[in-house]
């Protein structure tokens, strides 16, 4: 055993729950893991999605405790500390730093009427992409605090400081009120290319709120020493709490999607895409989310909702597991004879259908059966990502490299989908919980360097992330037949926008 050796402590905080790793300073081995549920809170509106931010509290001790005790190292080695969080949540605090309501959550679309008068009290979506470089999502932080001051003034006059649920635990952690460029990019207040707050945006919400936004800093800067008073608890020393981010920033680390070419690909529920740019990425009509990313550079980002919520039906028709699905979909072969799924279950994002359904197109006796169903279904939820993909292309991606996460990620066959839809080579990696792994990994980086070291975090990343076993090439005889599906997806999607029906009655769009 190495007598010298230091550890870090990555936390992520998403919306189900909590997950903590014990890492190795050198060379990124992990050694424990820990997790503990959250709450949601129960009964509320239509749309609003809430929790109690002492849950992330109690979930995040929980689940370092649990870390540490499967560790079983000497706690008084852990040195770093980085907290990943799920974006866009509204944490309001007092002036004593104490939460005055439950925090909204990223998923909560009660705020669909502040959202627009922010965006046109800024002149229109076209101008307020202009002046921020990021369109603002009816999720994102600003129209939460609008709707605050609109819904429950008397809380609004106690407003103080507003954080996100990460900087929300680092202050929880430290004592500190403080945000960074990535995680901040996320709230529609901040101009992305000039790091800085959007003083337009922010008198859009209210006249006062400046003053109650934390400092904006680099995420190479600390927030600051763990206190005594909450180390001591685990048998912590002296541990240096990391600036932190958002989980797809977090992610995006925790992947090695640090360098310009590699992509992040999340196949979970919903899906997402994201690259590292040294450059600011600005997309005019806002499908692409233009994001910082939370080591000084920027993280556009696909979303779409409809991934593996469409196959969990599937399964539960035809009475699958993970493997007979795969089984099932390889029988109809690639491109399922020209059976197209529109995945639209739940509406979607990217491409702005928040009220579509889904659809099937080209039932006929060969393909209206369960393996050529199955197989579709697979393919239209990476068609849709497709689409997303290319406009990323036609912004200035060149992806040399996906990396894939999430569920579907251990499917050797949608890896292959994957690979010949969007003609890039896909990889898995060896630590699949990417948001915990990536904020150790920027611990590290914010230690060594307030240690005085002279390090980049792409050559931390480079030594730290390993590659998993499974991968797939694209397949140059699929090519040409992904590319026509390709663009027969997008024609049929597009006759589900309400322009396209208003157009077909002769109706002013």
């Amino acid at each position: 055993m190495k007598k010298n050796l230091r550890y870090a402590i990555g936390i992520d905080s998403g919306t189900q729950g909590t997950k903590a790793l014990v890492v190795e300073c050198d060379g990124g081995r992990v050694v424990g893991r820990g997790r503990a549920p959250h709450a949601m809170i129960e009964g509320l509106p239509p749309g609003a999605s809430e929790q109690d931010p002492a849950t992330w509290v109690h979930a995040m001790d929980a689940a370092l405790a649990a870390a540490l005790k499967e560790a079983r190292i000497d706690p008084g080695k852990v040195v770093a500390l980085g907290v990943s969080g799920q974006q866009h949540g509204f944490v309001p605090l007092d002036a004593k730093g104490r939460p005055i309501r439950p925090a909204k959550l990223w998923n909560d679309t009660t705020t669909v009427r502040e959202t627009e008068e922010i965006v046109a009290a800024l002149g229109g979506k076209k101008a307020f992409i202009e002046r921020l470089g990021i369109a603002l999502a009816v999720g994102f932080t600003a129209s939460k605090i609008l709707w605050l001051k609109r819904n429950e003034p008397r809380r609004f006059e106690k407003l103080a400081t507003v954080l996100l649920p990460h900087n929300y635990l680092n202050f929880h952690l430290t004592g500190r009120a403080h945000m960074e460029y990535g995680d901040a990019s996320g709230t529609g207040l901040m101009d992305i290319r000039g790091f800085r707050w959007d003083e337009a945006a922010v008198r859009a919400v209210d006249d006062g709120l400046s003053a109650r936004l934390p400092p904006l800093s680099h995420p190479r800067e600390p927030v600051g020493e763990a206190k005594r008073s909450w180390a001591a608890r685990f048998g912590l020393v002296r541990v240096l709490v990391a600036s932190g981010g958002g989980d797809n920033m977090m992610g995006a680390i925790g992947s090695g999607n640090v360098t310009p070419g590699v992509c992040t690909l999340s196949l979970g529920t919903s899906g997402t895409v994201y690259s590292h740019f040294s450059r600011p990425f600005v997309d005019p009509e806002g499908e692409i989310a233009a994001f910082c990313d939370s080591t000084g550079g920027w993280l556009p980002l696909l979303c779409t909702m409809n991934v593996t919520n469409a196959t969990e039906i599937v399964k539960s028709l035809f009475g699958l597991d993970n493997a007979k699905l795969e089984r099932l979909a390889r029988r109809a072969g690639a491109g399922a004879d020209g059976l197209i799924f529109l995945p639209f279950v739940d509406g979607e994002r990217v491409p702005v259908l928040p009220s579509a359904s889904a659809v099937f197109f080209g039932l006929d006796r060969k393909t209206f059966g369960a393996a050529h169903i199955v197989r579709a279904v697979m393919e239209g939820t990476v068609l849709n990502l497709g689409y997303g993909f290319a406009r990323m292309r036609d912004l200035g991606l060149k992806p040399s490299e996906i990396r894939a996460t999430g569920g579907g990620a251990k499917s050797r066959l949608w890896l292959q989908i994957v690979a010949d839809v969007f003609g890039t080579p896909v990889v898995t990696l060896k630590e699949a919980e990417a948001a915990a792994y990536g904020a150790a990994l920027q611990s590290v980086w914010n230690w060594r360097l307030a240690a005085g070291e002279k390090v980049a975090i792409a050559d931390i990343a480079a030594s730290w992330v390993a590659k998993g076993r499974l991968a797939a090439e694209p397949d140059p005889k699929n090519a040409p037949l992904y590319a026509d599906l390709q663009g027969r997806f997008n024609s049929l999607w597009k006759r589900l926008t309400p322009e396209f029906e208003a157009r077909r009655l002769g109706l002013p769009a």
